[in-house]
């Protein structure tokens, strides 16, 4: 099987789309001999934040010397990328391997895997099989109906940012879509809470007492930021003192979830050492989050999605840029609250450049033209509008708009940023 013919498989349309549930994810595991249960796990559910907390976990962890493997979604620019070994992403071979033996299992089901689950099974193999220590596993969309949550107890359980996203399936409040986040704590584990609104917390209190399980909630006052510039962030958290290569004050309260959950780890027998932990904080790198990806113009890439990211991106142009002259190239889902993000986005860039995303799902490049002009802070200030045919002509109009001396921030979708930071870091090593 060659890795075109794997991924074919793998996105098949044979293969269902979401549909909640754990008893097909159960059934090809136990078909291929229950891997998952070799492995010891960190759970990460939640809306925004995973993938930076998962990543800056797993870096940690890495550095204490533990083979640590780490599983995300979605992908950026390449499929490997979801499943990783101490940073490494899956090679092509053995991808093929793993897929020709799930193949005919998955095949053999009557009722058929989608196509998450394939690739949680898919991953559970390559983990197990390496020989990994721990693996830091961020959930798809929600916990507890999430095809990541057939492990058992894992050794932490760690819940981020809650926001409105997904309502469809999680519910309508954030304490609805909580209560499904904390689907993922079990008996016999330990939990930590990235601090939040009083509802979200009361809703994960609750459950932890119901299950007997410790939980650990960060502490905001005692995150103290020192330094915040594009170099990096250096912070203080109980007294300690860390540096961080991420962008955001969100990314420093991540932080202070990790490091709760170093303590819950040291708790359950895992020797990982102060400066390990300094190391792993500062060589953690999380591609499309407010990430700088070129210059002159400067350019950002951000996957955000939902209005919490949306914000977290005018906080970041605020801060990082202030006084440069920004031009936001924006791509939405039409299934996504667009109009919050644009009437968000409005007051944070100087013009827009509105494209579609490569997906069956996007919102058309004219549509979202038209939300962006009806937005209070574009409407009343005049700024200029426009759209592009496709996204790389998006990406020159935008820096042609910028200038040599200004900003782009490419934001809205994983459909639309993860090809425009493929595309600037090919023509990077042109």
């Amino acid at each position: 099987m060659t890795i075109f013919e794997a991924l074919a498989f793998i996105h098949s349309v044979s293969w269902q789309g979401s549909k909640p549930g754990l008893s097909r994810t159960r059934e090809l595991l136990r078909r291929l001999g229950n891997p998952q249960r070799q492995l010891q796990f960190v759970h990460i559910a939640g809306t925004n934040g995973k993938g930076s907390t998962a990543a800056m976990l797993a870096s940690v962890l890495r550095e204490a010397g533990y083979q640590t493997g780490l599983y995300t979604s979605p992908y950026l620019t390449r499929f490997n990328e979801r499943m990783q070994i101490d940073g490494a992403f899956i090679p092509d071979e053995t991808l093929c391997a793993l897929t020709e033996r799930v193949a005919p299992e998955a095949r053999a089901m009557a009722d058929p895997p989608t196509e998450f689950e394939i690739v949680t099974a898919l991953a559970m193999l390559y983990f197990a099989e390496s020989g990994c220590d721990a693996v830091v596993l961020e959930t798809g969309m929600g916990g507890r109906l999430d095809s990541t949550n057939v492990i058992d107890a894992p050794l932490c359980a760690m819940i981020t940012n809650i926001g409105l996203d997904h309502t469809r399936e999680l519910g309508d409040t954030v304490e609805k879509i909580a209560s499904e986040k904390c689907g993922i704590l079990k008996p016999g584990s330990s939990a930590v809470l990235y601090a939040q609104t009083a509802g979200v917390e009361q809703v994960v209190r609750e459950r932890c007492a119901a299950l007997n399980i410790p939980l650990r909630v960060t502490e905001p006052k005692e995150l103290r930021e020192v330094e915040n510039s594009l170099r990096g962030q250096i912070f203080r958290y109980r007294g300690q003192e860390y540096h961080i290569g991420l962008f955001g004050a969100h990314q420093l309260k991540n932080a202070a979830a990790i490091l709760e959950a170093v303590d819950v780890l040291r708790e359950r027998g895992l020797n990982i050492p102060q400066e390990a932990v300094q190391r792993g904080l500062r060589a953690a790198r999380w591609p499309g989050r407010f990430e700088l990806v070129g210059e002159r113009p400067y350019f950002i890439v951000d996957v955000g999605h939902n209005p919490q990211c949306a914000e977290t991106v005018a906080e970041c142009v605020n801060t990082y840029f202030p006084g440069v002259f920004t031009v936001m190239l924006l791509g939405v889902l039409s299934d996504k609250d667009y109009q919050s993000l644009a009437d968000i986005l409005a007051p944070a860039a100087d013009a827009f450049v509105a494209a579609t995303p490569e997906s069956s799902r996007a919102l058309p490049a004219a549509d979202l033209a038209e939300v962006l002009l009806s937005a209070e802070g574009i409407h009343s200030s005049g700024k200029p509008v426009f759209t592009a045919d496709s996204i790389a002509k998006g990406v020159a109009l935008a820096k042609v708009l910028a200038g040599e001396d200004g900003l782009v921030v490419c934001t809205g979708s994983f459909y639309l940023s993860g090809i425009v930071r493929k595309m600037i870091g090919e023509a990077n090593e042109n």
